[in-house]
C-alpha cells in the first residue's frame, strides 16, 4: 500500500483551511492544519510535509517569512510550497516566488484547480529527487 502525499495547509481562516482541508481529504491526501505562521513553521518542520499550502497574511510570521524560513533552515527537505492569497497582484505573485514558493494560486480558487496545482507540484518534485 502507498502512503499518501502529507500536505500541511497554514491558513488563519476557518473556512479556508477546511475548504482546502476537505479537497486534499476527498482526493486522498493527509492532511494536517495550522492556523498562524509559527505554527505552520514548526509543524513544517516537524512533519516534513510533501506539500505545503500558506495564506500570505498571517498572525505571527507572514506566509512569506515561513516560505523564505524554510528554505533557509531545511534546504534538504524538497518541499513544495503553494502559496494561496486575495493579494492578486502581479508584484505580489513574483515576490511570492523569489520568496522560495513554487506556485501562487489566487483566492478564490476551484477545489479542481487546488488538486491540479497540488499534483503538478508534487510531480514536479518527483522528477527533481
Amino acid at each position: 500500500m502507498v502512503t499518501p502525499p502529507k500536505v500541511l495547509v497554514v491558513d488563519d481562516s476557518v473556512t479556508a483551511s477546511l475548504f482546502i482541508a476537505h479537497a486534499l481529504r476527498k482526493a486522498g491526501y493527509k492532511v494536517i492544519t495550522a492556523a498562524d505562521g509559527n505554527e505552520g513553521l514548526t509543524k513544517a518542520l516537524n512533519e516534513r510535509p510533501n506539500c505545503l499550502i500558506l495564506d500570505v497574511v498571517l498572525p505571527g510570521v507572514s506566509g512569506f517569512g515561513v516560505c523564505r524560513q524554510l528554505r533557509a533552515l531545511d534546504p534538504e527537505h524538497n518541499l513544495s510550497i503553494i502559496m494561496v492569497s486575495s493579494k492578486n497582484t502581479q508584484l505580489d505573485q513574483i515576490w511570492g516566488l523569489r520568496q522560495g514558493a513554487d506556485r501562487y494560486l489566487t483566492k478564490p480558487f476551484t477545489d479542481e484547480t487546488l488538486l491540479q496545482t497540488v499534483e503538478e507540484v508534487l510531480t514536479a518534485k518527483l522528477s527533481r529527487s
